[in-house]
């Protein structure tokens, strides 16, 4: 893991720890919002707050997907560490 995240003065200590999580686990782990705060002392909505906050900085780009059907399906992850 790269630790250029670690120096950036535009995201909150949330952010950075949240991203460090991230990065930590391996690449097939089940990335989610509920997931992230089991394995976390976060609340949901606090795991929420700073993955937008990684999102609008550019470290964080989530797709959903849709089913067949026209529902809302899974939601892929891609994580920059810069």
């Amino acid at each position: 893991m790269s630790n250029i995240h670690l120096r950036d003065k535009t995201i909150s200590m949330k952010a950075k720890g949240i991203l460090s999580v991230i990065l930590s686990l391996p690449d097939d782990w089940n990335y989610s919002v509920r997931g992230l705060a089991k394995i976390s002392r976060e609340s949901e909505s606090s795991i929420a707050s700073g993955l937008r906050e990684l999102e609008k900085a550019g470290y964080l780009v989530r797709k959903q997907s849709r089913t067949a059907d026209g529902r809302m399906g899974n939601i892929e992850y891609i994580i920059y560490e810069e």
